[in-house]
């Protein structure tokens, strides 16, 4: 591809390329330094923190030295209250959040790079082939809790801003921001928000398999209870009118054929097809009924449901409250046609949403990471998250426009003897540093 023709590289592209590539066992041994940190992700708002606040003071420490302003700071609690992401009684004390910025010489775009820094638990009782926190480097992978999800991805975005900021001549800042609570709640990234932290564009390197994803589903969780009438599971019972049993099992079972019916309606809309997203979806993921006693009908069940939607159902405010009263007022009507349920309706509970975004194909970012990967060699068909990341709340809280680029494979997150391929790191922090040059300079 001759220098000139779209998705060529010019030359300051070229010596981007070639020192990160120079750079690769860095790269390595950022990734497995981030790993060695147990940041596991809180389970409950008393859980202790781990070593969130070594591992955000190396990673200031680092940046500053390649000559990024820091802000580490612990929110207070009000920081994130009043807001759908909120938990409350939730605190930071040992979680801080960083913003390393790069100053630029004036009057470009900003780039806001963001990864979190927690992870999802494991143990080696559970299969692992070594402690997950003890990263194992073979066969041209990283192994180890958040190779993949995203520490990796962390180290690559790292690497490419000090890149950067080595040029001396970029015009526009770019921003590396890590945040803790995007695997329990959201409430990191909530927090740099509304600290200010935002940009004209931002890349979070999610594993995306080194695609460019602009879009992700959002999603709300609903609890169900269903009400039965209790009796001796070994008895035959007249009619509920008259004084019978009612199996609570038996009304969600039949409550349950309501959310097939609405999850194939809403599965075969044409206003609800997305060129880069699954379909929206309602998954059942409990369904639980308990008498107390095994020889007697349950009186009470309970349903969980994942609501899963794209950014075409959100509501005015970005937010899941229109498919949440949708969900709702098709299953009441639903349980209207049984005599029981008419009379006995079933009780929702929603709770932890997520919302859905999406960042038009044709932003700068978007473009400039397609035309990375076009001279790099890497995909070039644009993709989807069918769950939700923390961009989605810089785009929506700080109207930063967000993507995810990282390397592969989501797939491999949250797995036993995770891993990511050092090949995808180097290629991930390589497609940054030419995006990030082409909006900042």
């Amino acid at each position: 591809m001759a220098e000139g023709e779209p998705g060529a590289l010019d030359a300051t592209e070229q010596a981007l390329v070639a020192r990160i590539a120079q750079r690769r066992d860095e790269i390595v041994a950022l990734a497995c330094e981030l790993i060695a940190f147990d940041t596991t992700s809180r389970s409950g708002i008393e859980a202790p923190a781990r070593d969130e606040a070594a591992l955000q003071r190396t990673l200031a420490s680092r940046l500053e030295r390649a000559g990024a302003e820091i802000d580490l700071w612990e929110p207070a609690p009000e920081d994130v209250a009043d807001h759908p992401l909120s938990v409350p009684g939730i605190a930071f004390a040992g979680r801080p959040q960083l913003a390393a910025t790069l100053r630029g010489s004036g009057g470009g775009a900003s780039l806001l790079l963001n990864g979190h820094i927690d992870v999802v638990p494991a143990r080696r009782e559970e299969g692992w082939t070594a402690d997950p926190f003890d990263p194992q480097v073979s066969g041209g992978r990283i192994v180890g809790r958040g190779a993949c999800d995203m520490k990796g991805g962390i180290a690559s975005m790292v690497v490419a801003a000090e890149a950067l900021a080595e040029l001396g001549e970029l015009r526009g800042d770019v921003i590396v921001c890590t945040n803790t609570d995007e695997e329990s709640s959201g409430v990191g990234g909530l927090a740099c928000a509304r600290r200010g932290v935002r940009a004209d564009y931002a890349i979070v390197p999610e594993p995306s398999s080194l695609h460019v994803w602009p879009a992700c589903r959002g999603t709300v969780y609903c609890t169900i209870e269903i009400a039965g009438r209790a009796g001796h599971a070994e008895q035959e019972h007249p009619h509920w009118r008259d004084g019978g049993a009612v199996n609570a099992i038996e009304k969600g079972r039949f409550l349950l054929d309501g959310v097939d019916r609405l999850r194939a309606e809403w599965r075969s809309r044409a206003d609800l097809r997305h060129p880069l997203l699954d379909p929206p979806d309602i998954v059942p993921t409990r369904f639980v009924g308990d008498a107390g006693w095994h020889v007697t009908i349950p009186d009470r069940a309970e349903i969980d449901l994942s609501v899963l939607i794209l950014p075409a159902q959100a509501d005015a405010r970005g937010w899941t409250s229109d498919a949440q009263a949708e969900v709702e007022d098709f299953l009441q009507r639903w349980c209207a046609t049984d005599s029981w349920l008419a009379e006995h309706p079933p009780t929702f509970r929603w709770y932890t949403e997520v919302n859905p975004s999406e960042t038009p194909t044709d932003a700068a970012s978007v473009q400039a990471l397609l035309a990375a990967n076009r001279a790099l060699g890497l995909p070039t068909e644009l993709g989807g998250l069918g769950s939700w990341y923390d961009g989605a709340t810089f785009a929506l809280e700080a109207s930063t426009p967000a993507l995810m680029y990282g390397p592969r494979a989501i797939d491999w997150a949250h797995t036993v003897d995770e891993y990511v391929p050092v090949d995808d790191l180097v290629a991930c922090a390589q497609g940054i540093a030419i995006a990030g040059w082409r909006l900042c300079r």
